[in-house]
Formats: C-alpha cells, structure tokens, sequence
C-alpha cells in the first residue's frame, strides 16, 4: 500500500511539472534554467517512484483484479446453471419437445383427448337432442337442449343449416345402422349353425317390424317429422336412406338376383314398408297389433303373387307347348309333314 501511495503522489507530481514544463519558456534565459532544474528533478523522482515499487505489485494487482472478474464470471454463470436446473425439473414439460395441442376444452371446463371433427360433434349434439324430441318436437329448440346437455352454447345451432331437417335425417341414418348390426349379427347366427335360417316371408316380416318399432318411442310427433321429409330439400336423402334400408334387408334376406327382380323386389319391399308406416301413425291397439296384422297380410299378398306368377308361368309355357303338340298333330293328320 505504502507503494502504491507513492506511486500516486509521483504521478501528481508529474502531472503537475508536466503543465508547467508544457507552458510556453519566457525569453529570460533564468527562467529557462530553473525550468530546467525542475524538469531533472521531475524526472530523478519519477525514476525513484519506478525503484521505490516492488517488481510485482502491477502483476499483482493485475492478477488479483483477473482473478475477481474470472472469480466474479464463474459464479454468474453457476448461477444460471443452476437456475436453468431448478426450472426444468420444476417444469416437466420444458424438457420435452413441443407438442401439437390435440385436446379441446368445451364450455363445463372438460377436456378431451382429441381434436373432434365439425361431423362428429354433431352428431353428437343431434343424439343429445333425440331426448328432447317428446318435449320440443323435431326443431331447433330440440337440438339447442342437446347442445346444452353436453355443455356447449346453445348458439351452436347454427352448424346445423337444414334445421330440424339434420334432426330428422340424423335419426333415420342412425336407426337403418341399428336395424343392419341386428340383421348382421343374426346372419352371423345362421353361418355358425347356431340358429336356423329363416323363410323369406317371415325374415322381412320381423326385419320391417323391428325397424317400425324404433319410431314408438317418437310416435306422437313422428307426423312431424314425416312432414320435414317431404320438403323438397330433404327429399334425395330420404330416398337414400330408405333404399340403402330396403336393400339391407333383402341382402340379408339372402337375396342375390341381378335381373330385373332385383327392382322388383326392392320396390315391393318399399310399398310394404311406407303403407306400413302410415297405419301406424293411425294405430292406437295395443303394442300396435293391427299394425303388425297389417303388415302380416302384405307380406302374405307378396308371396301369394309371387306364387300366383310362378303358376301363371308354368302355365302358359304348358299351354304353348300343348298348341305347339297339337300343331304337330294336326300337320300329321292331315299329311302335311309327309314327304313327297
């Protein structure tokens, strides 16, 4: 320290001796001797100050002041070590790579696993509705109530444009699905000898009842729904659906023509199925006997035809052939066939 404050006052001191050996030399020659003087003396004690420091007081300080910064550095940077540590093991998550987010969060706070298609979610809003179909009819105010059950705003009725139509619609598509995992199932019975085949006639009996009965529970306004399947909109998605029904049935039936009774049988079907529907919506027996009674007697009048053709065929091939005979025995008679 002694040194050091040496070194400080030497460099005061030339400081001070350099201001005045800088000032412009007067023309006195005595003032340029004791400028002179001063200037040896300025430099005998800067010389002195040089010898008075120890040779390793600069490198020393220099190394100390080194070793702070590096000392000083080190620790920032443990620092930081440390803190990116404490953050990703308090955070999982930042470990891992980023992730697509796949989940929604509907109105109630749930999540789900998935992202679900604009399809799915109605679908599930319109069977939702289907509870409120007795109260609210087939409308809007239906599908706004299933919304509600699953959490959802009831403004969420605008994905559906066709209005109750989607209600309607959604319903048949649901039930034609039901009916074909029911009749899927008992082929599947038949394949394995577990159940005994049935007659045509007595497999599209139960197949239209069984699909009739799923509008009981919807019964009181089904005339409704009946009505919005008239518009003229909704008119291409009705047929589809009940094509795609009727011909599920007589696939299932075990029918595999590919002649013209391929269109025969699915348009008979088709009557049957629609005159069905009707007395029903004007049945008020018990389990809807007279409808099922109904339903009975046309299948009976299908097979009844169907024999009624088949006779009539065989029939008219007998007569041809004994016209085409008794030709032959005419031309015999008379010696037309004799050669001459």
């Amino acid at each position: 320290m002694a040194a050091l404050l040496r070194g400080l006052r030497a460099g005061r001191t030339l400081r001070g001796l350099s201001s005045v050996v800088a000032a412009p030399s007067a023309v006195n020659p005595q003032c340029s001797n004791l400028n002179r003087g001063f200037h040896r003396a300025a430099l005998r004690l800067q010389d002195e100050s040089k010898s008075d420091k120890p040779p390793s007081s600069s490198s020393s300080s220099s190394s100390s002041s080194t070793t702070y910064h590096e000392h000083y550095q080190a620790t920032e940077h443990d620092t930081a070590a440390e803190a990116s540590q404490h953050d990703s093991a308090s955070d999982p998550a930042a470990e891992q790579p980023e992730r697509p987010n796949t989940s929604y969060q509907d109105q109630s706070g749930e999540h789900g696993e998935e992202y679900e298609t604009e399809e799915q979610l109605q679908s599930r809003i319109l069977t939702a509705a289907l509870e409120f179909v007795p109260l609210h009819g087939w409308s809007m105010e239906a599908i706004a109530a299933g919304a509600e059950t699953l959490g959802l705003s009831s403004a969420s009725t605008g994905m559906f444009y066709n209005g109750a139509g989607d209600l309607v619609l959604h319903f048949i598509a649901h039930c034609n699905s039901q009916l074909t995992e029911i009749l899927a199932e008992q082929h599947k019975q038949v394949q394995l000898g577990q159940a005994e085949p049935k007659k045509t006639a007595d497999f599209l009996r139960e197949a239209v009842e069984t699909r009739l009965r799923m509008y009981i529970p919807y019964i009181e306004t089904w005339p409704q729904a009946m009505s919005i399947l008239l518009l003229p909109h909704n008119i291409p998605d009705s047929l589809k659906h009940l094509s795609s029904m009727v011909d599920d049935i007589w696939y299932y039936a075990g029918d595999r023509s590919t002649d013209m009774n391929w269109y025969t049988k699915r348009a008979v079907l088709t009557g049957i199925y629609n005159t069905t529907e009707l007395v029903m919506l004007q049945d008020s027996s018990p389990d809807f006997q007279d409808t099922w009674s109904f339903l009975d007697n046309r299948i009976q009048d299908v097979v009844n035809m169907a024999s009624s053709a088949k006779q009539v065929q065989s029939t008219g091939e007998a007569v041809v052939q004994g016209l085409m005979g008794a030709a032959v025995t005419l031309k015999n008679l008379t010696g037309l066939n004799q050669r001459r």
